[in-house]
C-alpha cells in the first residue's frame, strides 16, 4: 500500500469519510479542522442520504449499517402547500423510498467516532498554503504551525483556502438567499406551524420566493426561507435585531396563511442569514501534481439536497482510487478527477434546473408534477 501521508484539510463529512476511506484501506492521514472542537458549533439540520451517491459512500467506509441505526423513520414523508395553506401533496412516508432521513450531526458522530484516536487536528484554521515543488505543499495555520504535505485534499467548503492551488475560480452569488429559522416543541407550542409541515418536509412556494421546512427528531421544524434577492437587499435588514430581521423576512409573504408565516416571526433562536453562492457548472482544473479538492470546495452549488451526497461519494472514490494506485498518488488522482468533472457538471445542471422547477413562474404546479411523476426529477 502506498505510503504517501494524506493531509486533509477540512472535517466535514466529505473530509472525514475520506479519512475512514482510507483508514479501512490502510493509508496514513490526517484531518486539519479550524473548528476547535466536534460541539463548537452546531451541525445543521436534516439529510436525506441517496441510494446512488452517499449510500454506497457509506458501504466503502464501512458504516452502512451504523447508518441505518441512525436513520429516522417516517421523515421522508412530504407536503407540499399553496400559499394559503391548501394542502396539495400528502405524501407518506411508506418505508419503501431511497432517501432515508438522519441529523447530520449524528452522521458527523459516526464518522468521528470509526477513526483512530488523533486523526483529526481540532483549532487548525489555514491561514495559506503553498507549493514546495515536487508535489509538495506548506499548509500554514492561524497560530503560527505549519505542516508539508504528501498529498494534499481540499474538503474545506465553498470558500476553500486549497482551492487557488487548482484554479482561479470563486464563488458567485445566484440571486438568492435563505434565512434559516427554528420553532421549538413545536406539536405542544406551535400546533398550527406543526400541522402544516407534517412528519418529514413541506413546501410553501411561490415565483422567486417559498418557505420551506422540515421535521426534525425532536419535534424542532427547521425551515429555510428562500428569496431572490440581490445581496443589497438583505445588507438593508439589521439581522442583530432578531424582532425586526423576522419581521422584515415575513413582509414578504404577506397574505399568505399564518401557520405558514409562523414558521418564520415564532422562530425562538435569531434567523440566520444564509446567501447561496456556486462555482461554475463547468469547474475543472488541470492536474496539479500532490493536491485535489472534493466536495464543496471542487463543486460548490446551489442547493438541491445533493451536497453532503457529493462530498461523500466524492471521498469514497478518492479514497478507493488511492488504495487501487498503490505507489503512484498521480495515477490515482487523474482516475478520481476523470469521474470526477463530468459528474459534478451533471449534477450542477440538475440543481439549477430543480431551482426553476422550484422557484419559477410555474411553482408550485410544476414541482407537484414532479413528485407526482408527470415530469423528471433532477
Amino acid at each position: 500500500m502506498s505510503s504517501t501521508h494524506v493531509t486533509i484539510v477540512g472535517a466535514g463529512l466529505g473530509g472525514l469519510t475520506l479519512a475512514r476511506v482510507l483508514h479501512v484501506n490502510g493509508i496514513p492521514c490526517t484531518v486539519y479542522e479550524a473548528e476547535t472542537s466536534p460541539t463548537a458549533r452546531t451541525q445543521g439540520g436534516m439529510l436525506d442520504i441517496h441510494h446512488h451517491n452517499g449510500q454506497p459512500a457509506l458501504r466503502a467506509a464501512g458504516l452502512f449499517d451504523a447508518f441505518r441505526a441512525i436513520v429516522l423513520e417516517g421523515h421522508e414523508a412530504a407536503r407540499i402547500l399553496d400559499r394559503d395553506g391548501t394542502v396539495l401533496l400528502d405524501e407518506a412516508d411508506d418505508g419503501s423510498g431511497g432517501r432515508p432521513e438522519v441529523l447530520r450531526g449524528e452522521l458527523r458522530r459516526i464518522l468521528l467516532d470509526s477513526l483512530p484516536a488523533g486523526t483529526v487536528r481540532w483549532g487548525h484554521k489555514v491561514s495559506g498554503v503553498r507549493p514546495l515543488g515536487a508535489g509538495r505543499h506548506e499548509v500554514a495555520f492561524a497560530d503560527g504551525s505549519s505542516v508539508a504535505t504528501g498529498l494534499l485534499v481540499g474538503a474545506d467548503g465553498a470558500w476553500s483556502r486549497v482551492r487557488p492551488l487548482l484554479s482561479d475560480a470563486v464563488p458567485a452569488y445566484t440571486g438568492m438567499s435563505y434565512v434559516e429559522t427554528y420553532l421549538r416543541d413545536a406539536d405542544a407550542a406551535h400546533p398550527a406551524a406543526a400541522k402544516a409541515v407534517g412528519d418529514g418536509a413541506m413546501y410553501a412556494l411561490a415565483p422567486g420566493k417559498g418557505i420551506q421546512a422540515h421535521r426534525e427528531a425532536d419535534g424542532t421544524l427547521h425551515t429555510y426561507v428562500s428569496l431572490r434577492r440581490p445581496r443589497e437587499w438583505f445588507a438593508g435588514i439589521d439581522f442583530g435585531d432578531p424582532a425586526a430581521a423576522s419581521a422584515r423576512t415575513a413582509a414578504e409573504f404577506d397574505g399568505w396563511a399564518p401557520e405558514l408565516t409562523a414558521l418564520i416571526t415564532d422562530g425562538e433562536s435569531a434567523p440566520v442569514l444564509r446567501p447561496l453562492f456556486a462555482l461554475p457548472d463547468e469547474h475543472r482544473w488541470e492536474r496539479v501534481r500532490g493536491v485535489t479538492l472534493l466536495g464543496d470546495a471542487a463543486h460548490l452549488m446551489i442547493p438541491s439536497g445533493e451536497g453532503a451526497n457529493l462530498a461523500m461519494l466524492d471521498a469514497a472514490e478518492l479514497g478507493t482510487a488511492l488504495a487501487a494506485h498503490p505507489g503512484d498518488t498521480e495515477a490515482a488522482l487523474a482516475a478520481y478527477e476523470r469521474e470526477l468533472f463530468p459528474r459534478s457538471a451533471a449534477e450542477a445542471v440538475d440543481a439549477a434546473e430543480l431551482h426553476g422547477t422550484m422557484f419559477g413562474g410555474d411553482t408550485p404546479h410544476g414541482l407537484l408534477r414532479m413528485f407526482t411523476g408527470q415530469a423528471p426529477t433532477p
